[in-house]
């Protein structure tokens, strides 16, 4: 018999009725139980302080305050998880990216259209993600990246010739520790292929996002294009990444529309490409998430020599996917995030 607890949910929405159709849509989760609702975020503020909930959901658009604007002095006050609601438009993506470097664990695409309708088709999404969240180790402290390490002329050369490649997975939390991963790597490290599971059309603005902070340049991989040093490749929202050579060289590969470890783009179907292509030229790194993506795959990569780090539990938000593969034996170490950049570098230096 299970015995765990159910995490206690408060639900904030200006919206009587999304109140009453989230709250119907959390309860039916087995381990979530609502135990209120605000309807703003002076209201969440009291009944915060009442009710002591585990995890919010909060709404982006309210009145007498902001949700953003809540999130910031909430994560100041008392951290606390919270999941996003956040418009599934332009504007909603950057309010949804701002949500996430603020300290939201994760956002959740709001429907702009009969919101009831979309939200009920979503119910188990959203309750799977609230749990999720319920579950996270949250800090009001938000640190900035370390000083970028110096450039590595002889890294850069056996970069070139498409011999050396880093592949990278991560999902809940994984936004803040990829930003703080790349904001302190230096501009002429190998190839790195990304794999972070984001909402559909949200990938786009994070890339352009890290983009602007990072030295490295940062995009998202389209299909047939050469893997050069100095490049961050996201993958694309609903296809699997895949690294493969074209002669001496590497190239990204778009292909596949089936979910493959419950997710696509799959961390899995990225690494085991990436084993294949690459071999013991090759780095994995897995991050924080929620889930097993990436554990088999990682294992295959160490199986074909490649080395393999994960991210370690104390400085995960969700300590799932590292877990996973590192009771599979496919970590071979385990470092804090603030870590991860040093460890790349110094794999960096010693491939050959």
């Amino acid at each position: 018999m299970n015995t765990e607890a159910k995490r206690r949910v408060l639900v904030v929405d200006d919206s009587s009725l999304v109140r009453q159709v989230l709250s119907a849509i959390l309860a039916r989760h087995p381990r979530l139980e609502v135990v209120g609702t605000a309807k703003d975020p002076y209201d969440a503020r009291e009944k915060i302080k009442e009710l002591n909930p585990d995890v919010l959901t909060l709404d982006v658009e309210m009145p007498r305050m902001d949700g953003l604007t809540f999130l910031g002095k909430l994560m100041k006050a008392h951290p606390m998880p919270v999941v996003m609601l956040s418009s599934l438009t332009d504007k909603g993506t950057a309010t949804a990216l701002d949500a996430l470097d603020l300290g939201a664990v994760d956002v959740i695409g709001k429907p702009t259209r009969d919101q009831v309708a979309g939200l009920e088709a979503m119910g188990a999404e959203i309750a799977e993600a609230v749990h999720a969240a319920s579950m996270a180790r949250v800090s009001g402290h938000r640190p900035s990246a370390g000083v970028p390490a110096a450039p590595l002329a002889p890294l850069a050369e056996r970069a070139k010739a498409g011999r050396a490649l880093i592949a990278i997975g991560s999902s809940t939390g994984g936004t803040e520790a990829l930003r703080q991963v790349f904001e302190a790597i230096p501009e002429n490290l190998p190839p790195i292929a990304v794999v972070q599971h984001m909402l559909p059309g949200f990938t786009g603005a994070f890339a352009d996002r890290l983009d602007r902070s990072c030295r490295a340049r940062v995009k998202v991989a389209e299909d047939g294009e050469p893997l050069k040093p100095g490049t961050v490749y996201l993958a694309p929202n609903e296809t699997h990444l895949v690294v493969g050579r074209r002669g001496a060289g590497l190239v990204a590969i778009l292909e596949g529309s089936e979910r493959i470890s419950r997710h696509l783009p799959s961390v899995d179907v990225l690494f085991q490409s990436v084993a294949e292509t690459c071999g013991p030229h090759a780095l994995g790194v897995i991050l924080t998430g929620m889930g097993d993506d990436g554990a088999r795959g990682l294992l295959l990569m160490r199986q074909k020599g490649a080395r393999t780090l994960g991210q370690n539990e104390a400085t995960c938000v969700v300590y799932g996917m590292p877990r996973a593969a590192w009771m599979r034996g496919a970590v071979e170490a385990q470092a804090p995030l603030d870590a991860i950049a040093g460890h790349l570098v110094s794999w960096c230096e010693r491939d050959t």
